[in-house]
């Protein structure tokens, strides 16, 4: 239990800015600015219209940081889901994925998100690259390694993995960690792929609750 504890603490630091590397770095940058660049609602104000505020604030970061991005420097359309659109350039090892947190009423929870995901899983590790905007919405673009899938995903074997490391299976492809209060959901063999035996968690949905912060 102290090593559960200790994660725990861990990621509460990385949550809280105070503990990044590598990859995350330019996640935690975008983060910080957010938080410090944001007008704060009034009392009772919902996170749905605090959106537009993140918005501003993220595209002032983009602009002072020359973020922005032209779609066709991402390469190839390759594929979509519900969440993203993923981008590959030829012989390159890296897919672009271009993504309007649609999953989350906060940019921030967004963000965390990619933070979770690079931890638990860092050998899909995402990297923010910057910004751009399509159909007048405002998009992240993160790069990722690219995984070749050698076989279809078995999701016992996905269930067994995340139940080994504390992970308990509330419905389908969703999971919930009870200590360390994160929801890990969508977990389809779409979004674990299988390569050469070996298991790549290559998009995730991550949410925490009020037991990750106590």
């Amino acid at each position: 239990m102290d090593d559960l504890k200790s994660f725990k603490n861990e990621l509460q630091n990385v949550i809280k800015g105070k503990s990044s590397s590598g990859e995350s770095d330019s996640i935690q940058a975008a983060k910080t600015y957010l938080r410090n660049h944001t007008r704060p609602g009034s009392e009772g104000q919902s996170s749905n219209q605090g959106r537009p505020e993140e918005e501003r604030a993220l595209r002032e970061y983009a602009r002072q940081n020359g973020l922005f991005i032209d779609k066709s420097d991402l390469g190839h359309f390759i594929t979509s889901g519900a969440e993203q659109k993923v981008f590959y350039k030829a012989n390159s090892s890296t897919l672009f994925k271009i993504a309007d947190a649609i999953f989350y009423l906060k940019w921030e929870d967004y963000f965390n998100n990619l933070l979770l995901h690079n931890r638990f899983f860092p050998d899909t590790a995402y990297t923010l690259v910057g910004f751009l905007e399509e159909d007048a919405r405002l998009h992240a673009v993160v790069k990722q390694e690219f995984v070749l899938l050698t076989e279809k995903t078995n999701l016992e074997a996905v269930k067994d993995h995340l139940l080994a490391n504390g992970f308990v299976n509330k419905k389908n492809n969703d999971y919930y960690h009870p200590y360390l209060g994160i929801i890990l959901e969508d977990l389809h063999d779409e979004n674990v792929l299988t390569s050469n035996g070996l298991l790549f968690f290559v998009d995730t949905v991550f949410y925490l609750t009020d037991v990750f912060y106590s």
